[in-house]
Formats: structure tokens, sequence, C-alpha cells
């Protein structure tokens, strides 16, 4: 039957509803003389009437063509269309009147408007019960999908009386946390409590959950959202009617609070001043340039308007990004920007970049860097980090490069990671070269946590609450040291500005900052609240997870409490000894060695030998662990 519904044209379909009220007009006249107190059946009446029958029946076909009474689909047969079948009876009733006088015949005036009004309501009625047939031929062979509406407030009401006449929606049931709304029905449906809906899903074949409840926070709603996925039912979030004709704001937070106010002090940032001059008229190359330090870098040297500013970077999407933004300010500022895609550890592409474009200046800011992902894959990240510093820096020196930065973490320090391992020993190969070399000057700048960057905390944070939460810490005492990328990135090129060969710059982060203050905080700014043992009615919860392998519960920035002051206040030189030319050359090789034979053991056993304050009972269990 559907099949038949859907093949009609539409000229079939009009010619249809046509027929069918050019057979409503005698139905009408028999009805008409039905009602009458009249001795004649109401057949003998019409029988009387059939010589004005053809041309009542030619004035409805005219009539109901010139007012467009079948071009009117069923599903918008509504006010203006009754209003147009008002008109077409009322065009039948004064035909008729006209055509018995014009054949003599005694049809009282009464017995007209009876027949325009009969008329009237069997056109009116004949599309609603069409209307009904064709709806219910399409309920019954297009599948529908089974709704439970989670919520029986006034979105959930009006969401419910809508799907009624929905064509492929059918909704079952309500669910709401309110005990005075469960058990009573709403819109026709049942309420129920949330405990009963697994068993409401399976007796009633539900695939789909709609929540309408806007009233409800969005961490709440997501911890709804994920609780109803587990029990594999699809579910979708329906934002109030007053949200949707803009009397309420459609989305709460539309843009996530700044990382940087999160800080706890003011950033400091002032002017390059004489240093900016450094990499003015310069040919500069920033590898990593993609990532969120080597970005920053970028944008800040570009500023300084270096004469070519070389993107060496290996993640293309990361590259392509920085390319995109970049480009057209460099083109604006007459700057040359070259974006090479390619690795550090590629001794080959090094040397040639180098040569060709005669980099006068390096800042090397490419490293592997999340300690999770590099303690999971060790060779990968000592390979880069330390074997890929080692190359560009060789590389450096050999094509006459007048300054090479390596920006470095805190987590160098006595590190208990392979990430912090592999940036200490990066730092031993620069200091080496700085010790052999008078060509190049070599410098270091170390510096903590970069808010904002990828993977930092407080995006993490952010994301952890736009699903609901929990917010997690990895343990309720842990403190880390916490700069802007912008401010950060301002002193590492002062730093590199003002070295004069193998200084070891150590940034002012600032006082410590504590994890859980901090989410406590990212939580609050959000408009939510912490849920805990004195709130537990909160928005979101804090979970303490545990310290991963290789976190340390404070991070340090020297090796020693020995810092020098420089010229600038937020800028200090650590003292801290190098490895000679033969420990580390053997440190490589060893190094090397391991990498190329997939050994981890005898990778650690290098870290272990050479780096000053690793915790050996924490290498133990790396070894274990790996």
């Amino acid at each position: 039957m559907l099949s038949l519904v859907k093949s009609l044209t539409r000229n079939q379909k009009r010619n249809v509803l046509l027929i069918l009220d050019l057979c409503l007009v005698p139905l009408a006249l028999v009805f008409t003389f039905a009602v009458q107190a009249d001795p004649r059946t109401p057949l003998e009446t019409l029988s009387l009437l059939l010589p004005v029958l053809p041309y009542l029946l030619a004035v409805a076909a005219g009539v109901a063509i010139a007012l467009g009474i079948p071009q009117i689909q069923l599903n918008a047969y509504e006010g203006r269309a009754l209003a147009k079948t008002a008109v077409f009876a009322a065009y039948l009733g004064a035909s008729l009147a006209g055509l018995g006088w014009l054949f003599q015949l005694s049809i009282p005036i009464g017995n007209s408007i009876v027949f325009a009004i009969c008329f009237f309501m069997f056109s009116a009625v004949s599309r609603v019960v069409m209307y009904q047939v064709v709806v219910a031929i399409y309920r019954r062979e297009i599948p529908r999908c089974r709704v439970l509406i989670y919520g029986a407030g006034t979105t959930g009401t009006q969401l419910a009386t809508a799907l009624r006449t929905h064509e492929g929606i059918d909704p079952v049931a309500f669910v709401d946390d309110n005990t005075a709304l469960q058990g009573v029905l709403i819109a026709g449906l049942p309420v129920y409590t949330p405990a009963s809906i697994a068993r409401i899903v399976q007796e009633k074949s539900i695939r789909r959950v709609l929540l309408a409840i806007p009233s409800l926070s969005q961490p709440k709603q997501a911890q709804i959202a994920r609780r109803l996925q587990k029990m594999g039912l699809e579910v979708q979030t329906l934002p109030s009617f007053a949200q949707l004709i803009g009397e309420e704001p459609l989305v709460e937070k539309l843009t996530p609070v700044k990382p940087a106010q999160f800080l706890g002090r003011a950033p400091v940032v002032t002017s390059l001043g004489d240093e900016g001059n450094s990499y003015s008229g310069r040919t500069v190359l920033i590898s990593g340039a993609g990532g969120s330090i080597g970005a920053e870098l970028s944008r800040q040297v570009l500023a300084c308007r270096p004469k070519k500013l070389i993107l060496y970077e290996l993640s293309e999407y990361a590259l392509f990004n920085i390319d995109m933004e970049l480009r057209p300010m460099a083109e604006e500022s007459g700057v040359e920007l070259v974006s090479v895609l390619g690795s550090v550890a590629d001794a080959r592409q090094v040397r040639l970049v180098l040569d060709e474009y005669h980099v006068q200046i390096v800042v090397h800011a490419a490293a592997y860097k999340h300690v999770s992902l590099v303690e999971a894959n060790p060779l990968s990240g000592l390979s880069n980090n330390v074997l890929g510093t080692q190359t560009l820096a060789r590389e450096a020196e050999s094509a006459g490069v007048e300054r090479f930065v390596l920006v470095s973490s805190d987590k160098a320090v006595r590190p208990s990671s392979v990430m912090g391992a592999s940036k200490r020993l990066a730092e031993l190969v620069v200091q080496d070269l700085a010790i052999r070399t008078t060509g190049t000057v070599f410098s270091i700048v170390r510096f903590g946590n970069v808010l904002g960057s990828s993977g930092s905390v407080v995006p993490i944070f952010q994301e952890q609450i736009s699903r609901g939460g929990p917010v997690t810490v990895t343990h309720k005492d842990v403190r880390r040291y916490f700069m802007t990328v912008r401010e950060a990135v301002h002193l590492v090129l002062r730093a590199g500005a003002m070295a004069s060969g193998g200084e070891v710059f150590v940034l002012d982060m600032g006082e410590e900052v504590s994890i859980e203050r901090l989410a406590r905080q990212v939580i609050e700014s959000s408009g939510y609240t912490v849920r805990d043992e004195n709130n537990p009615d909160g928005d979101i919860e804090i979970s303490f997870i545990g310290l991963r392998q290789g976190e340390k519960l404070r991070e340090e920035l020297t090796l020693s409490k020995d810092r020098l002051t420089t010229a600038h206040p937020k800028i200090f030189a650590a003292r801290e000894q190098a490895l000679s030319e033969i420990e580390v050359a053997s440190a490589l090789r060893s190094l090397r060695e391991a990498i190329s034979g997939g050994d981890k053991a005898a990778a650690f056993a290098v870290l272990d030998r050479w780096i000053e304050g690793r915790d050996q009972q924490n290498a133990a269990t790396l070894h274990g662990g790996n």
C-alpha cells in the first residue's frame, strides 16, 4: 500500500482529490434531502435533480480548480484551506439555487444552504480521514524509533506533543527524578523513575533517550548521558524552548576560561628591547615549530622581522596549521617564510637546510614531551630527544650557525621519568659542544609547565569538565611550576640573545601551584561546583588516580641551589657540572647501540650511569615495567 501511495505523481494526487470532491456533490445532495421533511425518499428527490446534476458537477470542477482546492496537500489542510473549502461550498450552494431556477425546479433556498453546509463538512472530514489513513500506512510500513523522554517538565511535555505526529519517532514514556510526577500520565505517557530505565528499555524495545532537562547543568547532563550510553542507548540532548526562540542563551559556556587566569600572578611579558635586534634581519630556524612552544616562538621571532624564518616540523598537520597562520603576516612584514617537513634526527636533511638557507640562529624546541607517552615508548623518546638534539647541534656547529638555544624542562633535574632523563642527556650534549666550540654560542633555557600548551593540565581539565567529569588529579600533594606560553617564550628568546656560551638559564616560575587547587579553580571558573564530602550535590568530582610511572610530587629547576642573576630579573643562570667530551661520546655511543638493538634495559643503564640524581629505585621500577 505504501508503494502505491508513493508511486502517485503530483498530478495524479490532485486528480484523486478533485474526483473525491465531485463524488461528494451527489452525496451531499442525498444527505440534504434526507434531513428534510419530505414524503419522497432522498433518492427520488435526487432523480428529479438529474437534469441539473451534470451542470452542478461541471461548476464544482471549475470552481475547485479555480480556487486551487485539489492542490492543497493533506498535511497542510488547516485554516486557509478550510476557508477555501467554505468558499467552494458557498459557490456550490448558489449554483444549485441558480440551476434550480433555470430548470424551473422547486428547490427551496433553505435546501441550497443545507447543501452547502453538508458539502463543506463532507469535504473537510474526508481530507482529515484521508490524512489519517496515509499516516497510518506510513507508520505501519516505515520502521519507527521508539524513544524514552528523560524529563517530564515543560520541555519534555512539549516534546512529546510535537513527536506524536512525527513519521519515524514514537514517544513511549517519561522518566523523571521528581517523585511527585512518577506514576502519573503526562501528555498521555506514563512517568517512571530513572531506576527502572533498564526494565523499560527492554520491555518497550526503546533504542533512544531524549534528554529534555535543559535546567540541569551540562556536567550532570553529560553524566546521565554516559550512564545511558553504557546501556547501549543512543542519547540526544534537547535545549529548552526558551533557548530555541532566543529568550535564554542556547550555550551557557561559549568559550573556556583562558589558562592564563589560573597563573595566580600577573604574567611578565615586556618588549624584547635590544635583545630583539639579535633576531631582526637574521635567518632563524625554529625546530618543532608546530608545537605549543614552537608555534609561539615562531610568532614572537616573526614579530622581530627576521630576514628568513624557517619552520622545521615533523608533523605535517602541525606544520600546515602554523604555516597558514603565519604566512599572511610574513608576507605583510616582508619576511621570507620557509616550511620544512622533517625530523631533527635526519642528519642529511638538517645539513641541507642549514646550508641552503644559511641559518644564523637555531632555537631547538622539537621534543617528545608527554611523560606518560615517552614512558611507554622510551626508545623513541630517547632517539628523538637525545640523538635528535645531538644531530641538530652538531650540524649547526658545522654549518657555522651563530647561536643555538635548547629549550629544556624542569623535568630534566634529577629525573624520575624517561622524558626528563632524555632532556637532561640532551642538555649534557649541548653543554659539551658549548665547551668545545668557539664559533657557535650554545645555551640552554630550562623552565617548568606551560599553561595552555598541548597536553597541559588546564585544557585537559576543561575537556573533562565538558564531558561531565570527573576531573582527574594524580595526587593530592602534587605541585608544579607554571608559566604562560607567551611569557616563557619571551624569556627564552631574551636568554638566548644574552648568552655568551654554555649557560644553563633557569626562568623564575614564581611559586609552586597545587594541582588540586588548580582543578578547583578551573571547575569553579567554568560556572560549576566541586562535588565532594562537603558538597555531595556539586556538579564535578575531583578524582585522585595516583602518580603515573615516572612522575614526581614536586619538580625542581636546578640541580644545586646556586643561581646567578642576569641582566633580566626573571632569568637566572645555574651552576651545573657537565660531562667530559669522552663521557658524552661514550654515553651517546652506548645509547645508539641500545636503540638500534631495541634494548630498553641497556638504554636505561646509560641513563642510570650518566645522569646525576636519577632515582635508582625508580629506574628499577622502569626496568620491570618495560
